[in-house]
């Protein structure tokens, strides 16, 4: 169980550093900060962490929340709100939460397993 929790915890933070660093570039970095389709490109970057939570864990909702988490997380650092350091932590933590939710999960309803790629 130790070795899925720490696999899982990899797994999710180098999911977040892929789709938050290479596969944002600099295109999508600047659009969702300025610019006419601001907002689209903001939520498409969130679609993208989403869609990372979502096959990394093998739950849909985990990605929904993301996508919901991820686009309020960086709209507060566009606006001024947050700090870059304040912006990395926020999503570090929601991927706390998403290992929380499937450790508990797990244990109450699945046996020892927490994720449906780990049975």
């Amino acid at each position: 169980m130790i070795e899925n929790f720490l696999m899982m915890a990899l797994l999710l933070l180098g999911a977040h550093w892929l789709c938050d660093y290479p596969l944002q570039g600099q295109f999508l970095s600047d659009a969702k900060q300025s610019g006419p389709s601001r907002i689209y490109h903001l939520i498409a970057h969130s679609g993208i962490q989403a869609a990372g939570v979502a096959v990394v864990t093998g739950n849909i909702g985990l990605g929904l929340a993301e996508w919901l988490a991820h686009t309020f997380i960086d709209e507060a650092k566009v606006r001024g709100t947050t700090t870059f350091a304040q912006d990395q932590a926020l999503h570090i933590a929601c991927k706390i939460v998403w290992l929380a939710y499937l450790i508990l999960s797990a244990t109450l309803l699945h046996g020892p397993s927490i994720s449906h790629w780990w049975r």
